[in-house]
């Protein structure tokens, strides 16, 4: 009888896994959305390139050294079968590949953060070298020393000085943020995007509605990320969990948009689409740290905190002449910290806020540090940007030799 309701939990608990998983995979079709709405037509087929060619490239990554590095598990190798993999910790209530998935699709959604920011003077091949990198050791290396629960160079562990991050508002938002900015840093803003007076020139997206659906996709695939995290359904404490989580996080991405279209209407007067939807993704990203501990009403505050920072932070990168096409680096990273430093507020017993600068301040440094020079390497041996007349007409023609609307706008130059 027992050996039957294990086999029950097991096959339930599996099963929820590898559903969270695959929501969070569709998160990869809500990025490629939001930012082919929001670059200039000229450059949509090469963002779109990117976001599902990152995808197959950190999957892969993954595969042969990324969870190893982050877990010790050995999936490259090593026969997956139910009752594990060699090197690797069996799971309890689930069979271990569902983990192997359901973590690589985080490796992916930290590579899609910086897909965005870098977008339209990138070249292609570029951005898949760092790819490699990012998902294969750098990412993995991070995880290792928070999920991994392994010390930081043998020094110390993040876990025994207060620091928890539920499903990844550090890990793999604020990470995927950190190596976002050390691109853009070194990449330069596109022409023409800040004056020589420090004036800060509008450059529209082309496709809002796709932007919008891009929102609702990542909105809803957001369940998975958070959810998942839960990592069991099949029991009643568990199942109650994952019902808390799944409140709060909707209420959160309400909270964020609410506040970012009031404070964008203080600011500019008019009612600003962008930063509505941005702020749904800082709600979202804000409450991600700990979803399971606040009440609905916390939740949708701290949502609401996500939502009028990250219309500050855009505004301020601008002024800093950190151009960022989608708002990524605000959205991860600024509310990224902004959820790690919440989570003492509701799970004290679990975080302080000093654990949470500490684990904030080692991923960030981490992140940014090699991949600043990881994309210096890049810049040095094949460059990291395309040419100026490249840029001008557009990397759709020079990175992929297709447009994404040939019907619509002609030849080259299309979009300006």
């Amino acid at each position: 009888m027992e050996d039957n309701i294990f086999q029950l939990q097991y096959a339930l608990d599996t099963f929820y896994f590898l559903v969270c998983g695959a929501l969070v995979m569709w998160m990869a079709a809500g990025f490629s959305m939001l930012e082919a709405g929001l670059v200039r037509s000229k450059n949509t087929t090469e963002i779109l390139l990117k976001n599902v060619s990152l995808y197959a490239v950190a999957c892969t990554m993954y595969m042969v050294c990324g969870y190893a590095i982050m877990y010790g598990g050995d999936y490259f190798l090593s026969t997956i079968t139910g009752d594990g993999v060699a090197g690797a910790e069996e799971a309890a209530t689930y069979a271990p590949s569902a983990d192997f998935f359901f973590q690589v699709v985080f490796v992916a959604t930290a590579m899609s953060i910086v897909s965005g920011a870098v977008a339209e003077r990138m070249k292609l091949w570029a951005f898949l070298a760092f790819a490699v990198v990012l998902t294969g050791f750098i990412y993995p290396m991070e995880g290792s020393w928070t999920w991994g629960g392994n010390p930081v160079f043998g020094l110390y562990t993040l876990g025994d000085l207060g620091f928890s991050d539920f499903a990844g508002s550090g890990i793999v938002h604020m990470a995927g943020a950190a190596a976002a900015l050390a691109g853009v840093l070194l990449l330069g803003a596109r022409k023409g995007k800040y004056g020589a007076d420090g004036s800060v020139k509008p450059i529209p997206g082309a496709n809002l509605p796709l932007a919008t659906l891009g929102t609702f996709i990542l909105w809803m695939g957001w369940f998975g990320f958070n959810g998942g995290s839960v990592l069991a359904t099949a029991s009643v404490e568990s199942a109650n969990a994952v019902a808390v989580v799944f409140m709060n996080t909707n209420a959160a991405a309400a909270g964020g948009l609410i506040t970012a279209m009031i404070v964008a209407r203080i600011l500019f007067g008019k009612a600003d689409l962008t930063m509505a939807l941005n702020g749904a993704l800082a709600g979202l990203v804000a409450i991600t740290a700990e979803p399971s501990t606040p009440t609905a009403l916390q939740a949708t505050l701290f949502g609401g905190l996500g939502g009028v920072l990250v219309v500050f932070s855009i505004v301020g990168m601008d002024k800093l002449k950190i151009d960022d096409p989608v708002g990524a680096i605000s959205v991860h990273g600024v509310v990224g910290l902004l959820g790690l430093l919440l989570v003492p507020v509701t799970n004290g017993e679990a975080a302080s806020f000093s654990g949470q600068l500490i684990g904030a301040a080692t991923i960030f440094g981490w992140v940014f540090v090699t991949s600043l020079i990881v994309w210096g390497i890049l810049k040095a041996v094949i460059g990291i940007r395309v040419s100026e007349q490249e840029e001008y007409e557009g990397v759709d023609m020079s990175e992929c030799g297709m447009e994404a609307y040939p019907e619509f706008v002609g030849a080259s130059g299309s979009g300006r």
